[in-house]
């Protein structure tokens, strides 16, 4: 389950862009409380410009966000977490960085999928889900006007681990359930305080989603040959292309090693990562628009879009 973490503003600062771990400078010595749920959910929340159904079931749904102005919109397709389960939380958490990016002339593909607590989620249910609501933006791309050449991929918390599946889909062995003939192409992911691998996650109880939604999600092991060989991110290396990790240095939900350890496997098999932990930062503050953390993500997003 998602615990509340406490927050106080900071001032923004750029995150450096290199590749390998980056770290925000501290500020001056003092008490820091990170934000807790509510701090950002109790907010006025802003609405999407369209929703569209990629199924029949009522959480197969994209919102769809879209710049003013003319010509086609570079785009982002976003993920959210909430620990793979739909009552713990949906696409609607991701409002306001959605927002911000749209307003930034970037638009925003929002996509919501079957959490492990639904029918038909799980195996192979939810990333089913995740993969026809990611294809879907192709169909969509001329009605919105959406420039589909350079995708970039946020995921935040459990949509840090589907944001990077979803880049990984090439990977996946014909012989799989999940297995797409052309998925959709995605250049660039950004993973904030995610779960990309998802043995280490089932290894952790210190992770606030704890370790039995692992198995509702991928399968009991013996349940098939190997229930992580086309779920987690590490087994479908190298995703030949960029991968950013934004994790915050005081997250209490999701631990730093995480993070680290996929670097470390990623860049084993060659791929190209850059940590970057941002101090004086929780959980929550990765999907507030004003931190630091968002700062740093959004640069990162403007850079990806511009092909650098």
């Amino acid at each position: 389950m998602l615990h509340p973490i406490p927050f106080r503003l900071v001032s923004i600062a750029l995150l450096a862009l290199s590749v390998g771990m980056t770290s925000l400078p501290a500020a001056a010595p003092a008490s820091f409380t990170p934000l807790k749920w509510p701090d950002l959910t109790k907010r006025p929340q802003p609405k999407p410009d369209a929703t569209i159904a990629y199924g029949d079931d009522a959480l197969q749904k994209v919102d769809v966000w879209i710049p003013a102005g003319r010509g086609q919109h570079p785009v982002v397709l976003m993920v959210h977490g909430g620990c793979w389960t739909t009552k713990i939380a949906d696409r609607s958490l991701m409002n306001w960085i959605a927002d911000d990016l749209r307003k930034s002339g970037v638009a925003v593909w929002n996509i919501e999928y079957r959490g492990v607590d639904r029918p038909g989620g799980g195996y192979p249910g939810t990333f089913r889900d995740a993969a026809a609501a990611a294809d879907a933006l192709r169909k969509h791309a001329t009605e919105f006007h959406l420039d589909t050449k350079r995708i970039v991929a946020v995921g935040h918390s459990a949509g840090g681990h589907l944001a990077l599946w979803l880049a990984a889909r090439p990977r996946i062995a014909h012989s799989s359930p999940l297995y797409t003939a052309q998925p959709l192409k995605i250049a660039r992911v950004i993973s904030l305080g995610g779960l990309p691998d998802l043995e280490a996650t089932a290894a952790s109880p210190d992770n606030g989603c704890g370790v039995d939604v692992v198995a509702q999600l991928v399968g009991k092991p013996g349940s098939r040959i190997d229930v992580y060989g086309d779920t987690s991110v590490p087994r479908l290396l190298p995703l030949g292309l960029r991968q950013d990790l934004v994790n915050g240095r005081e997250d209490k939900i999701i631990p730093l090693r995480l993070a680290t350890g996929y670097e470390a496997q990623a860049r084993a098999k060659g791929d190209t990562v850059a940590l970057h932990v941002i101090d004086r930062t929780g959980h929550v503050e990765l999907i507030a628009p004003e931190t630091a953390a968002w700062a740093a993500t959004k640069q990162l997003i403007q850079t990806a879009l511009a092909g650098r």
